[in-house]
């Protein structure tokens, strides 16, 4: 009987580890961004209006659609007063 391949064993054979590196932080910074706004208490349109990024982006941004570039996360962050940090690896 064949044995099926988890979920990590596919990634690994489909996409380089840089690949998959990038992947897992941008699904980190999403949940990030997603956990600060909930935090606040805001809704995506009162995201919208304090940090000038359209809701629709926010929407697309939140669901992972799309890749936002770091100038908007930076907007995003800075409007829920927070800021990027650079953690080290390990």
């Amino acid at each position: 009987m064949e044995k099926f391949k988890t979920w990590d064993e596919v990634r690994s054979e489909l996409f380089t580890q840089e690949e998959i590196a990038e992947s897992d932080l941008r699904v980190a910074l999403m949940g990030e961004l997603i956990k600060a706004r909930k935090e606040r208490g805001i809704s995506q349109r009162e995201l919208e209006r304090l940090s000038g990024v359209k809701q629709p982006i926010i929407a697309r941004i939140e669901s992972g659609t799309v890749s936002p570039k770091l100038d908007t996360v930076m907007k995003l962050l800075a409007a829920m007063g927070k800021k990027l940090a650079i953690v080290p690896l390990g």
